[in-house]
């Protein structure tokens, strides 16, 4: 049985997958960038929580990352599309199906990378964060 840290990260990669651009969890970035556009998913860091006692419930602001990246002429608007199609499948459900308490995106702050021989890419890490409890400190 998964746990509820694994289970709502596993909905955030499916809500991405349904995105034009190519989904991926926790991979290297590949050789090439599909012309949607790329993104990948890092489980980040679940943080501190907070804990109730009675009954013993811990309370956590997870930090998952998406890794977004664009390549092509037109990259800046591409890379705009690509994070406001991030924000957008995020406000259809803040909860993931009621997996989570809240879920919300920070603003990237988007860098350029030159490619020796290629066009140069777009990238941010986007910060996702997800409002979440478990009863358990490894769940």
């Amino acid at each position: 049985m998964p746990t509820p840290r694994e289970t709502i990260l596993t909905a955030l990669h499916a809500r991405l997958a349904a995105l034009p651009a190519t989904a991926l969890r926790g991979e290297v970035l590949p050789e090439r960038v599909p012309a949607g556009g790329l993104l990948i998913l890092r489980d980040g860091e679940p943080g501190e929580p907070e804990v109730t006692l009675s009954p013993l419930c811990y309370h956590y602001q997870h930090r998952a990352e998406v890794e977004a990246v664009v390549q092509g002429a037109d990259r800046d608007t591409a890379f705009d599309t690509l994070t406001a199609s991030i924000g957008t499948a995020l406000a259809a459900d803040r909860t993931l199906g009621g997996l989570c308490d809240w879920v919300e995106a920070e603003a990237p702050r988007p860098v350029d990378l030159p490619v020796e021989g290629t066009a140069n890419l777009k990238a941010a890490v986007i910060s996702v964060v997800l409002h979440y409890s478990a009863s358990d400190a490894l769940g």
